[in-house]
């Protein structure tokens, strides 16, 4: 019995190190970011942290709690830094994935129509990149995401990644919009007329290396 409760008292100081770990981040992106020196590499230190900590779910949550997206949100997506916020979608993307209570928070607090944005106009190919899969993080088995993404015409957004010069950006944004119309079929209809000729000529440009890739596509054409 003394060593199981010495083992739990353990578990129970990593974790609170770990929240503790997650406050002084927090306080590095509270600076004033004018009269710190070196503030830029400190951020990006402070948000790489956060989004390995938050890769544990208990974690995303606390961050939640101690009101850390909504700096993330508020301050980090639209730093003027790049390497900033694509850190902070990269973060974003962390502490939603396979957490429904943090992505109704995200959906909640307007997330996605910031990422969405990113993911169409931002300069930098990096943050468009992470932005997109913050979105994907949010709209993929979620219902309450994939209202969100419908209502702000994310299918336009998806097809215009389709046509960036961006590899990556392009390769996403087919994947994620194929299993977006393959899940739920009758979304097909909100989408342009040309989408599917678009996601077709694109899968095979793009030379997916997956069979299951036409396969998933040709039971999407007959439905």
């Amino acid at each position: 019995m003394e060593f199981l409760r010495g083992a739990l008292a353990e578990v129970c100081k990593g974790q609170m190190d770990e929240v503790e770990q997650m406050k002084r981040c927090l306080e590095v992106l509270c600076r004033d970011e004018c009269k710190e020196r070196g503030s830029k590499e400190e951020g990006e230190e402070a948000l790489e942290m956060l989004s390995e900590l938050c890769e544990n779910l208990d974690n995303a949550r606390d961050l939640m709690k101690l009101g850390g997206l909504d700096l993330c949100m508020s301050r980090c997506l639209c730093h003027s830094e790049a390497g900033i916020r694509w850190r902070a979608a990269q973060l974003i993307a962390s502490c939603a994935q396979n957490m429904p209570e943090v992505q109704f928070y995200l959906l909640n607090q307007g997330a996605l129509l910031t990422l969405l944005q990113l993911t169409d106009h931002d300069a930098n190919s990096t943050v468009r990149v992470k932005a997109l899969y913050a979105v994907s993080c949010l709209v993929r088995e979620q219902e309450a995401g994939l209202r969100d993404f419908l209502s702000h015409d994310g299918f336009s957004v998806l097809m215009r990644g389709m046509q960036s010069d961006n590899e990556k950006l392009r390769t996403k944004s087919a994947f994620l919009l194929l299993n977006l119309l393959t899940s739920h079929p009758e979304h097909k209809g909100s989408a342009d007329s040309g989408l599917l000729d678009h996601l077709e000529s694109s899968l095979y440009e793009l030379q997916f290396p997956s069979p299951c890739f036409y396969a998933h596509f040709d039971v999407l054409c007959q439905k």
